[in-house]
């Protein structure tokens, strides 16, 4: 796929230094076009390659049952970074940096960050080493940037569909943020993270957009969402089985808040969160989604009933106030 960094090369030397014989490609659903033309590269380093077809939405979301029941001998996972510590089966992370130039984008974000002058940078993956370059082109123009680096991801400025540490390290320092790269989700994560203005540049597309009009109605959705399940007399806790998604302690915690309140609560194990897996228990009044954050936000018109996140639930059960809540900034990450 033009414009993106596979590692071919170095998926080859992987392959022969392992000595792995059955190999599972694992690509996002953007990159997976990609999957028969990197099949190919793992046959000539004498290996078997499988491609997962199945939805894959981060690294913790990492194919990791589909490999051992395979009995494959190493996991190729793309556009990514490492978010787990340790891996069952080995495995390498291809970020697929993308070779794109951004000046275009960051130039048209000009004119709306003109009310600003601190401005935090962000990123995810795919451009990090654009970073630099666009932290030039803003001083040039006048402004402050700041970078944050919060040590819990893996690079200074990176964020992903549920972390946004480093965002949040420096809401306080800046006045709005610029985020570099494509679609609205991972910019709608920072504004809702930190309830700053958030504009993105898109390389892409080559234009930039601002996205605060959206996070504000994220936020009355929401609102919305959290009132209705106040009214809840049968919470499901959502327990997230992918790798990176299971918290049962957190979910636990939740069952005992429900619980406290004198509601019943019901802890549901799913590998993929769908509107249709929820509409099997019409006896559950909302839920409350202990896995990826992403599921709660991005699309929460196509559930029938909330799917509160951790904090949401927090608020509903009078431990947390919606305001300060806001203040903390709405993402959880």
């Amino acid at each position: 796929m033009k414009g993106f960094d596979f590692e071919e090369e170095r998926i080859k030397q992987e392959i022969q230094k392992l000595g792995a014989k059955r190999v599972l490609l694992q690509l996002p659903e953007g990159l997976k076009p990609e999957g028969p033309r990197l099949a190919a590269v793992v046959e000539k380093a004498g290996a078997l390659p499988i491609i997962s077809a199945d939805p894959c939405y981060g690294a913790c979301d990492l194919a990791v049952d589909e490999a051992e029941t395979l009995g494959t001998d190493l996991i190729v996972h793309f556009g990514h970074a490492r978010m787990l510590k340790h891996e069952k089966v080995p495995t390498v992370y291809v970020e697929a940096r993308a070779a794109v130039a951004v000046v275009e984008a960051v130039e048209k974000s000009l004119p709306l960050l003109k009310d600003w002058s601190k401005i935090g940078l962000a990123t995810t993956v795919q451009h990090i080493q654009l970073l630099d370059e666009v932290r030039e082109s803003l001083v040039r123009a006048g402004k402050t940037v700041v970078v944050g680096d919060a040590g819990k991801i893996n690079y200074a400025g990176q964020v992903t569909g549920c972390n946004y540490t480093n965002v949040k390290s420096v809401a306080d320092e800046v006045e709005a943020f610029l985020f570099i790269g494509g679609g609205r989700f991972h910019a709608l994560g920072i504004a809702l993270s930190t309830s700053k203005p958030t504009v993105v540049a898109d390389p892409y597309e080559g234009r930039a957009y601002s996205i605060t009009m959206d996070a504000q109605a994220v936020v009355k959705q929401r609102w919305a969402g959290v009132q209705q399940a106040t009214g809840a007399k049968t919470f499901g806790i959502i327990v997230g089985l992918k790798p990176g998604q299971l918290h049962l302690e957190t979910a636990l915690h939740v069952k005992e808040a429900v619980e406290k309140n004198g509601k019943t609560a019901l802890l549901l194990a799913i590998n993929e969160v769908t509107p249709e897996t929820l509409l099997e228990f019409p006896s559950i009044d909302a839920f409350v989604n202990t896995a990826c954050p992403r599921i709660s936000l991005e699309a929460p018109a196509k559930f029938s009933k909330p799917v509160l996140t951790v904090n949401e639930f927090m608020v509903v059960v009078g431990e947390v106030s919606w305001e300060n809540l806001l203040r903390k900034g709405l993402f959880e990450s």
